[in-house]
């Protein structure tokens, strides 16, 4: 039993420093201007993937390059603006239609996605339901709507 209640404490202290770190690269994100581009009826940038609307945001204009490269449309003028990481997380996916979150850098080995979730976007549209890590267990209104 000893044993079992050692790895679950090392499994705890692994889960800890990954929640940490994430929320260092969370509160780097919402500090940062990236590059959001627009598409060709000028809106932002989206792909849908398993019922989530996910904006693509890059880095910098070598990470949008490689993206281009990598869909074939190289050639192509991609127009872009550059908006803060926060701003994209608290304005524009509420503005999405369903559940919406941010895409960066996608399509790299770097790239990291921004869910739908509580404490990444605002509660009015995070989705996820049941505990959450306070233990409110607390569901979205929205929710079969």
């Amino acid at each position: 039993m000893a044993v079992g209640g050692t790895a679950g404490g090392a499994d705890d202290r692994e889960l800890t420093a990954a929640r940490r770190q994430f929320a260092r690269l969370l509160g780097e994100f919402r500090r940062t201007a990236v590059l959001v581009p627009f598409d060709e009826h000028d809106s932002l940038w989206t792909a849908d993937l398993n019922g989530v609307r996910w904006i693509c945001a890059f880095s910098n204009e070598e990470a949008l390059a490689r993206f281009a490269l990598a869909r074939g449309e190289a050639r192509r003028e991609w127009k872009y603006r550059r908006i803060l990481g926060a701003r994209l997380l608290d304005v524009m996916v509420p503005e999405l239609p369903g559940p919406g979150g941010v895409a960066l850098d996608a399509g790299s080995d770097d790239g990291m996605l921004f869910p739908p979730v509580r404490g990444i976007v605002p509660d009015a549209v995070a989705v996820d339901l049941g505990e959450t890590g306070n233990g409110t267990g607390a569901r979205d209104d929205r929710a079969g709507s």
